[in-house]
């Protein structure tokens, strides 16, 4: 007598797994300028810095093509938080300025900063938020990058060069990996968000200072494109 194997049981294994991997996508997108900013101050780099570095101007609103503003923090706010496991962008001393100006990590992730400059600077972060510490170290020419983290979400933590006063930076540090920085000309994308309900931020530090930035609520199915337009305070 022939015995015959039911696979029955396992389409409806398989089938169920299926349903239980949730499905995820992308959001794209672009911020976009309204108005035109007053022209970027030039930077007086002093003798030192004067001698090997590019001249060099504020950065407070940096417009690229079709009016795209970069260094836009874009973010998730209800996202239900998670570890970041992707590596940050190395936060460099370059010609006596930060680079890059605007920077996104995870809470808890680690982030290198260095020193491209025959010069010496000192690295001094300025939280504000409880729980995130504050540390100001010296970073001389030559001298191995320094490795830091923040504890809590904070959008964004300011660091400066007391060395030299015009150098300043933003880190914005996140409870989930759903974040991204507008590139040059004002593109971002967040990648691997998972179908749901959610609000979708963009803060750019000179608009928006101590305030919210522009929020949408958004509905990801599979991915979803969203631009946001930053109106000139």
């Amino acid at each position: 007598m022939k015995t015959y194997l039911s696979v029955a049981p396992l389409a409806m294994l398989t089938g169920s797994l299926c349903l239980s991997v949730a499905a995820a996508g992308d959001i794209t997108g672009k911020v976009t300028l309204k108005g035109t900013p007053k022209a970027e101050v030039p930077i007086d780099l002093g003798p030192q810095c004067g001698k090997f570095a590019k001249p060099a101007t504020t950065r407070h609103y940096v417009v690229g093509k079709d009016g795209g503003l970069a260094n836009v923090f874009v973010y998730l706010k209800d996202a239900k938080p998670a570890p970041v496991t992707v590596e940050p962008t190395v936060l460099d001393q370059v010609g006596c300025m930060y680079t890059p100006y605007v920077l996104a990590v995870g809470v808890g992730q680690k982030f290198k900063v260095k020193s491209s400059d025959p010069e010496m600077h000192n690295v001094h972060a300025i939280p504000k938020v409880a729980g995130n510490k504050e540390f100001n170290l010296a970073q001389p020419a030559g001298a191995p990058m320094i490795e830091k983290s923040f504890d809590v979400k904070e959008v964004a933590v300011r660091v400066k060069c007391d060395v030299h006063p015009w150098m300043f930076s933003y880190i914005g540090v996140f409870d989930n990996p759903y974040f991204a920085v507008t590139d040059a000309d004002g593109n971002f994308k967040i990648s691997g968000v998972p179908d749901g309900s959610y609000t979708l931020e963009a803060y750019h530090l000179k608009t928006h200072g101590a305030n919210a930035g522009a929020a949408e609520k958004i509905d990801v199915k599979g991915g979803i494109k969203k631009d946001f337009t930053i109106t000139l305070p």
